[in-house]
């Protein structure tokens, strides 16, 4: 099997909570820290991609800004797959403290059978706790351009592999690891052991 990068998307507005999401406590701890730990030795690499890295000075991991600023979620997602050392990278967000080792794991199984591997829930893909090859990087760079930012708007030049509900619940029942914080409101009331 090929190696992996893991790619934390630290960036993001946050407008909803006010703050930036990587740094609200969760259980006691910045989400981001969390959110590492979940992920923590997933990978043969770990990468933050965030455009304020003196923020996440502190968690001494490499850090890479966005190659095109302004590009939403899709814009990390290119910055990550670029960036990364080996062929495929598992991107997840910041704001997921819920994710499940064990799914990541299944996920990471089935990297080498296509160039997008991605959990799908409620009849959605969850574009933001998948897998991508380089493969991925020509078609990203053609939306990017045409500044077509859906995440899932180039799933139709690669080859993609829809991890489906029932391949999902034997890891996570009830789909929590696709959970993430927006507001305070739903961070106070899910901030709980």
């Amino acid at each position: 099997m090929n190696k992996v990068t893991v790619a934390i998307q630290a960036g993001g507005q946050s407008s909803r909570m006010g703050t930036d999401k990587s740094f609200v406590l969760f259980q006691g701890h910045p989400m981001i820290e969390v959110v590492m730990e979940r992920v923590a030795g997933l990978g043969d690499e770990l990468i933050l991609i965030t455009n304020r890295p003196a923020d996440y000075a502190y968690l001494q991991q490499p850090m890479f800004s966005d190659i095109h600023p302004d590009h939403g979620s899709l814009g990390g997602i290119f910055t990550a797959v670029s960036h990364a050392s080996h062929p495929h990278t598992l991107i997840v967000a910041c704001d997921m403290p819920w994710l499940n080792r064990d799914l990541l794991h299944y996920m990471l199984t089935l990297r080498d059978t296509a160039d997008v591997v991605v959990p799908r829930w409620q009849k959605h893909p969850e574009p933001l706790h998948a897998i991508y090859s380089k493969a991925c990087l020509g078609p990203i760079a053609e939306k990017l351009k045409a500044k077509q930012l859906k995440i899932t708007g180039f799933y139709d030049q690669v080859a993609v592999r829809f991890v489906e509900r029932a391949e999902i619940t034997p890891f996570d029942a009830h789909g929590r690891s696709f959970a993430n914080i927006n507001t305070p409101e739903e961070l106070a009331a899910i901030d709980k052991p």
